[in-house]
């Protein structure tokens, strides 16, 4: 598969691929150890308790790293535009919000507001609106909904990555992975825009990040960094969508099942228990592995594999057979939720099982 792809790609592309990648790399990889410097200054650190999983405190504000480098790659291989300036002032308040709540916790209404208003910019200065959809042969017309449907999926991308962030490295991991195969998919249709360059930008600096981020972690991405990953997840995918990068807004959802899936499942967990959607808990997706025995890097590895074939169906659907990646979607798609209702991810199986006992 790797091999057919570099075939399918120019020299040109590929030394420009090499060029967008290596810098923000670089740079996010020796900018981290002075964030996490000031990170301590601050007191932007995570503090174990019954709920992490790190037994001693980290520090946070790695996003700035991670922004710090997308900013560098964009000003090098970037060029102004009306779209492009709405981007930068909505991740500017993604980041400031992020960094905030990283140094001293924010109410959720704080951080959603901060949310909202880096959607409403690209969506009305940008003009990135999801104005309609195909999918599997079905193709649907929002018209007057586009505009709160366009603000619901920043949104949701947004909590998709940060709730998705509680072990080292699987947050950063899980967008290289998409970021890749965005990437892959822009540069053999010879897409080389906006959305083309930003992709490329962005994996670089996951993989920068992940230098310091993998376990055993020395600075976590926070909430900057994870609220970030994902606007700029959303961004790109409108960007791909609206130069027809992708053959369809499902394309780049279907790479990110596990943090979607593992955001539903938050959603409907807490409904069940009575509980507000923004109390955090235990029982995400990668927890449910953890207490099947799996160290950390056997978790997040594995939830890497997972993604990475998401990411794989996508490329083969695209690129090759629409017929095949349909299969491996719906395999995969299968296998997650066989896994989630054998969890307590929806269920509490203790009740059942202390109900069982009685």
């Amino acid at each position: 598969m790797i091999y057919v792809v570099v075939v399918l790609m120019e020299k040109e592309v590929l030394v420009k691929i090499f060029e967008l990648v290596i810098v923000p790399f670089l740079v996010v990889a020796i900018s981290t150890p002075f964030i996490k410097k000031l990170a301590e200054h601050l007191g932007a650190m995570d503090i174990p308790n019954n709920r992490k999983v790190h037994l001693k405190p980290i520090p946070r504000l790695g996003g700035l790293a991670v922004y710090f480098g997308f900013l560098v790659g964009y000003m090098l291989f970037g060029k102004p535009t009306g779209v492009m300036n709405s981007i930068l002032i909505g991740s500017f308040f993604i980041i400031l919000t992020g960094v905030v709540d990283d140094i001293k916790s924010l109410k959720p209404i704080a951080k959603f507001t901060g949310q909202l208003i880096a959607a409403l910019i690209v969506v009305f200065y940008g003009g990135l609106v999801i104005k309609d959809i195909s999918a599997f042969g079905i193709h649907i017309n929002f018209g007057y909904f586009a505009y709160p449907l366009t603000i619901f999926f920043i949104l949701g991308c947004i909590n998709c990555i940060n709730l998705i962030d509680g072990l080292d490295g699987l947050s950063s991991g899980i967008s290289a992975i998409f970021f890749l195969a965005i990437g892959i998919v822009a540069a053999c249709r010879y897409q080389t825009d906006l959305a083309f360059i930003l992709t490329f930008i962005m994996l670089g600096c996951c993989i920068g990040f992940l230098v310091h981020n993998f376990y055993p972690a020395t600075i976590f991405i926070g909430d900057s960094g994870s609220m970030f990953l994902g606007f700029i997840m959303s961004v790109i995918t409108m960007l791909g969508y609206k130069n027809v990068m992708m053959s369809s807004m499902i394309i780049p959802l279907l790479i990110l099942s596990v943090p979607i899936l593992d955001t539903l499942f938050a959603i409907l967990r807490r409904k069940l228990k009575g509980e507000s959607i923004s109390k955090p808990d235990k029982s995400h997706i990668h927890h449910q592995f953890l207490k099947r025995g799996f160290s950390q890097i056997g978790t997040v590895l594995t939830l890497y594999m997972i993604t990475f074939l998401f990411a794989m169906a996508s490329v083969i659907y695209v690129l090759v057979n629409a017929v095949v990646g349909y299969i491996i979607y719906g395999v995969l798609l299968i296998c997650l939720i066989v896994f989630s209702l054998k969890t307590d991810i929806i269920f509490s199986k203790k009740k059942k099982d202390d109900n069982r006992k009685g």
